[in-house]
């Protein structure tokens, strides 16, 4: 992602010894390592974030001799975004405890002197790893470049080298030179031609442009482009992978960081390999209002990859602060990941993303809090005692008795649903619903982040609505404190019952609701939670009963991130 993303929205939504479980890695120290963290105030313990510093975009993560590689776009001089970004790079043997390299690129030749943003990995026949990213030319094009390991045998990859033919892909004409970036990982087809696509806008549409080469070294322009929609803005970030078959078909996915909302967004259909473009399931496809959102609160540029060591499809989303500049360099940093999730195909109907915490993750949970068979009436607000507020992992699951009292649903509702989180709330009286958690909240609730669902009753079954609303997350007034929120995507009739996951880390709460068809994450910054005086709640403010069939809650250990 480039500067414009950044700079436009404004500051609250800017675009050794090695801690492995596994002892058969020694790396020697890496030089010119980052100093420790300013300040550790609203730091997080268990997602990835450098020791210090600016960090956006994830770029290239890739699993090579028995290693995860993590590369993002990072500021190593200060907090704050500057153009002239660089590539930090850190491995791991579990996706959850990290450990930091030297920078692996860094602006230093013509075609990326201004800037080495965002890009993807892909390993080439041989086991050999190339990187693929845009570059800021000295005069101010994004041009696509490679990189390949320096050497092949290191498996942390700590130098790359830039090849004297770059670059590789260079705007074309009727194209704006400064919206042209962010190549995905290649893929290669039938004919032995491999493939990748780029990001850019033409009209005020929203393109993937296709490119194919022989060689990994001379690229030429598709005549079509892989897909687009029209009136959406300039593509970022633009992700095309396989997520899995269903009735004999392979079903891909097109994910968009679309700059015009910098949100996430992502669509499923098949690829058609003989026209080279993306069919969509359905007319959604081709309007991008329609599109659902990868996580519907503070992720923006997000990037898969296969791992091959598990054979699965993994995640990583960039969320950046939600205070100000000012606060960002009194912390001394600026920036986190997303915990990792793996991507898989909904096995109902094949029609929806799936989206699940890595099942490392899970080696973190320590003390383990139950609660069964607990009625929540009206207005009932249940504690979750023992926990450790600041680092915890909470999984609910409620059951919905009557759906008598559910609300009736204006369907002008359907493309707006942080609209209808705002009005609605998590404090206002409904029927079924709402009723969730309330995280990181003060003894008095006057701080609290609500994480809910509201059912409504529409001409054809229910709808669900899921909100995280952090207006009442912090005391203070001037952070960016939005209700977010999304609709689940299940039958809550059929099943009377919905599920819920909170990952709870100090300023970021992640949740997941319906076993991951909805998530959301918020960046929060409670002002009590220093006091300790802070706690965990089940609640009910509906007017029909809610059960909680089963609660199961752990504290979270740290990850050893450096």
């Amino acid at each position: 992602m480039a500067p414009s993303s950044l700079l436009s929205s404004g500051l609250s939504w800017l675009c050794g010894l090695l801690f492995f479980s596994s002892s058969m890695f020694e790396a020697p120290p890496p030089e010119n390592l980052p100093n420790p963290m300013v300040s550790s105030e609203f730091r997080t313990a268990y997602h990835f974030q450098p020791s210090r510093y600016w960090m956006n975009d994830p770029n290239a993560p890739m699993y090579y001799k028995g290693l995860y590689h993590f590369f993002y776009q990072h500021n190593p001089d200060g907090p704050l975004w500057t153009a002239n970004i660089s590539w930090g790079h850190s491995v791991s043997t579990d996706l959850i405890h990290w450990t930091a390299l030297e920078l692996a690129l860094t602006p230093s030749r013509p075609f990326d002197i201004s800037g080495c943003w965002s890009g993807s990995a892909t390993i080439l026949p041989g086991d050999k790893p190339v990187i693929v990213y845009t570059g800021l030319d000295t005069v101010s094009r994004e041009v696509q470049n490679v990189a390949y390991p320096k050497d092949l045998s290191d498996p942390f990859l700590r130098q790359w080298t830039k090849p004297d033919y770059n670059p590789i892909i260079v705007p074309f004409e009727g194209i704006d030179v400064t919206l042209f970036r962010d190549p995905s990982t290649a893929w290669q087809g039938k004919d032995g031609l491999w493939r990748l696509i780029v990001g850019t806008v033409m009209n005020g549409d929203g393109k993937a442009i296709l490119y194919r080469s022989h060689d990994f070294a001379t690229w030429v322009r598709a005549e079509d482009p892989l897909h687009f929609t029209n009136g959406s803005g300039m593509w970022e970030c633009v992700d095309f992978v396989p997520l899995g078959e269903w009735e004999g078909v392979t079903k891909y996915l097109l994910k968009v960081s679309m700059y015009n909302a910098l949100h996430d967004h992502y669509t499923l259909g098949t690829y058609d390999e003989e026209r080279d473009v993306f069919v969509g399931d359905d007319a959604s496809s081709n309007d991008y209002r329609m599109w659902p959102r990868v996580d519907y609160g503070s992720i923006y540029a997000s990037k898969t990859f296969f791992d091959g060591a598990k054979q699965r499809r993994i995640w990583w989303g960039w969320s950046n602060e939600s205070d100000s500049a000012a606060d960002d360099l009194a912390k001394g940093w600026a920036g986190i990941q997303a915990v990792p999730r793996v991507f898989t195909l909904d096995r109902t109907d094949g029609k929806r993303l799936i989206q699940w915490p890595v099942e490392e993750l899970e080696s973190l949970r320590r003390e383990k809090i139950t609660m069964k068979n607990i009625e929540l009436r009206t207005g009932s607000l249940v504690e979750v005692r023992g926990l450790s507020v600041s680092q915890a992992d909470v999984e609910v699951e409620f059951e919905l008795p009557s759906f008598v009292g559910a609300e009736t649903f204006d369907e002008n509702w359907i493309v707006d649903p942080p609209k209808l989180c705002r009005e609605k709330g998590a404090y206002g009286n409904g029927g079924v619903g709402p009723f969730g958690l309330l995280v990181l909240a003060a003894d008095s609730l006057e701080e609290n982040t609500a994480v809910f669902f509201r059912v409504f009753r529409a001409d054809q079954g229910y709808k669900v609505l899921m909100c995280a609303d952090q207006r009442r997350s912090s005391k203070r007034n001037e952070l960016y404190k939005p209700a977010s929120g999304g609709f689940v995507d299940v039958d809550i009739k059929k099943d009377g019952k919905i599920s819920l996951r909170t990952l709870i880390d100090h300023s970021v709460v992640e949740s997941f609701g319906g076993g991951g068809r909805t998530v959301i994450t918020s960046r929060v910054y409670p002002t009590l939670l220093l006091k300790g005086n802070t706690h965990v709640y089940a609640f009910n403010y509906g007017t029909e009963t809610v059960k909680i069939s089963e609660l199961n809650a752990w504290n979270m250990s740290q990850a050893q991130i450096s």
